[in-house]
């Protein structure tokens, strides 16, 4: 039963990768994106979102602010990612038709009042900008300037709406390839002083022809990723990663399997010999090291969920790679996460239940609910206050109330099944704990120990090396997640990712051997706990990130930041725990197997 039910996972996990391949792996998708115009053609064009730059999570709808509004204004329906990424797209009040050039067009008249020059200004001193897409072609423009040349007092700042947009269009044949925006600097409106003015908001149209293919189009976002200076640090980081990998593991050959080699020497005595010593180190606790953790249901738990997050990570790594997350191909990556984590939810049942009960545990039920909860509970109640800011903030990153029920029925009808499935498929697995080494009734006292064997020095040792090893990639992954840089380098990225996976495998597996050394038989959570204190590594340097390299200020970008990173980072505690305790385990069973346990 077991056997089939793991099948069955696997081919539901492969119809998962196929659906979102077809789904988001082509670079001409619907809406506009793949058609072929004719001149005077209307092509969509949808305004999106406007917010503070150095602020990405805080954004607002283009229309909160007093823009000019078409006389009939359409929201576009969006899909889940869309919706989970805050993009709110509704039509705009440009009309840039096919091959059709214009110049200074007047979009509408405007007498703002009083109210709506606050408005403007308060925009403009928090560098807001403007987001667009045509043809599903981003733009980006700033909606103004600040004059602060020859000022010291802010209260002397001059503060100047653009209110002319040109937009620049490239096309091959019948296809749009490219669009540009910018803005007029000499047509300026002075918003400085609180006063009713006049406005003449108007926009230009040029086209130009290019050679660029249509299916390269989106190459140009991409290639910032690509330039040789970037490409040289990741190059280093992918280096310095290495370095760590080989010293680490010249580590563990030069010292650990030396001194394993002596022990098996050692340990392979004639009975005669052995009884005139007395046994000391690793093997004088053959007894003990396979006596059952306490809280052996959270364990367990913990175990489901980190390979869970495991899996989902290889899985959204496989796409990355085959090319399904490219620039601004809209909330794909939000879609896989939520779709991925709701069909793998089987695995952390199956993994959760079978390890409960291989300890021996007999109340599977409520491990079951506790591995549903374990990840899930701490991120809904962070979603819940987040989201909670958002609606309070009128922010777009506020979800929808349909979008929270379609979310809930994935959770309900497919997630929570899936899980008890796998829950059932563990409990029925019947498997065995394979211990090499019998348990004795009683345990032995662990000796007094100094304080760097205490578990979070431990932790700390274990967290350094492989948050080490990723640091340098870090700062790109935060620059593309909480600001507007681009990153499309997955294969380094994915290569990081072994490395931080085998780095934390290999220290865990050396700290467990000194601290069964020093005959400290309680390795289980131990191993797990410092596995997973890279993620708390990450966190720290989340810390760094927010105050010495971003200009995110705000309650609302501060609570957003540090709430859902708090999430990621208790995922990576999950699922490199996970790595740890797994390679830990391996290790402990191989070396008691390797002797003789009376």
């Amino acid at each position: 039963m077991c056997t089939k039910f793991v099948k069955e996972m696997e081919k539901m996990a492969l119809y998962v990768v196929v659906l979102l391949i077809i789904c988001y792996a082509s670079p001409a998708r619907s809406d506009g994106s793949d058609h072929k115009y004719k001149s005077g053609d209307q092509v969509p064009l949808y305004a999106n979102k406007v917010g503070p730059f150095h602020n990405p999570s805080e954004t607002y709808r283009f229309f909160d602010l007093p823009f000019c509004t078409p006389d009939h204004v359409k929201e576009k329906k969006e899909a889940l990612g869309e919706v989970l990424n805050g993009d709110r797209l509704v039509s705009a009040p440009y009309k840039l038709d096919f091959l059709y050039d214009k110049d200074s067009e007047i979009v509408c008249k405007k007498k703002l009042s009083k109210e709506e020059v606050s408005q403007f200004r308060s925009a403009v001193a928090k560098d807001y900008y403007f987001q667009m897409y045509y043809d599903d072609l981003p733009i980006w423009g700033f909606l103004g300037k600040v004059d602060k040349e020859g000022k010291s007092d802010p209260s002397e700042y001059k503060y100047y709406l653009f209110k002319h947009l040109h937009f620049e269009i490239f096309y091959n044949d019948d296809r749009v390839i490219e669009i540009n925006a910018r803005t007029d600097p000499n047509a300026l409106v002075d918003i400085t002083e609180d006063k009713e003015v006049d406005v003449d908001f108007l926009y230009s149209v040029k086209w130009k022809e290019t050679k660029t293919p249509f299916d390269k189009r989106m190459e140009k976002y991409s290639q910032s990723s690509s330039l040789p200076h970037h490409l040289e640090i990741h190059w280093f980081s992918i280096i310095n990663s290495c370095v760590t990998v080989l010293l680490l593991t010249g580590f563990l050959a030069t010292i650990l399997m030396r001194v394993l080699k002596n022990d098996f020497v050692k340990y392979a005595h004639d009975e005669e010999a052995a009884d005139d010593q007395e046994e000391t180190g690793w093997k004088y606790i053959h007894g003990d090291v396979f006596r059952y953790p306490s809280h052996k249901s959270l364990m367990a738990a913990a175990l489901g969920s980190g390979t869970q997050l495991f899996t989902l990570t290889i899985f959204i790594f496989l796409l990355s790679l085959v090319g399904v997350f490219y620039p601004y191909n809209r909330g794909a990556l939000f879609t896989a996460l939520v779709v991925i984590y709701a069909l793998t939810s089987g695995i952390a049942g199956y993994t959760a239940a079978s390890f409960y009960c291989q300890l021996e545990g007999t109340n599977w039920v409520r491990n079951l609910i506790l591995t549903g909860a374990l990840f899930c509970g701490p991120l809904f109640l962070t979603f819940c206050f987040l989201n909670s800011v958002a609606i309070a903030y009128s922010a777009t990153a506020a979800l929808p109330f349909g979008t929270i029920v379609v979310i809930f029925l994935i959770w309900a009808l497919v997630t929570s099944p899936l899980l008890v499935l796998g829950g059932i498929a563990g409990k029925n697995s019947r498997a065995e704990f394979q211990a090499p080494c019998r348990t004795t009734k009683y345990p032995r006292e662990i000796p007094p120990l100094p304080w760097y064997r205490g578990t979070l020095p431990q932790m700390a040792m274990a967290g350094f090396l492989p948050f080490s090893a990723i640091y340098i990639e870090l700062y790109y992954i935060f620059a593309s997640v909480w600001g507007h840089r681009i990153y499309t380098i997955y294969s380094i990225l994915f290569i990081v990712f072994i490395i931080l996976i085998i780095v934390t495998a290999f220290i865990t597996v050396a700290l467990t051997y000194f601290q069964l050394a020093a005959e400290d038989h309680e390795w289980w959570w131990r191993a797990f706990l410092c596995g997973g204190s890279t993620g708390l590594f990450i966190y720290g340097y989340c810390l760094y990130y927010y105050y010495a390299r971003s200009d995110m200020s705000g309650f609302m970008q501060t609570s957003f930041f540090f709430g859902y990173m708090a999430c990621i980072c208790y995922g990576f505690f999950l699922m490199l725990g996970t790595v740890g305790f797994r390679a830990a385990l391996f290790f402990v069973r191989h070396i008691y197997r390797s002797i003789k346990c009376e």
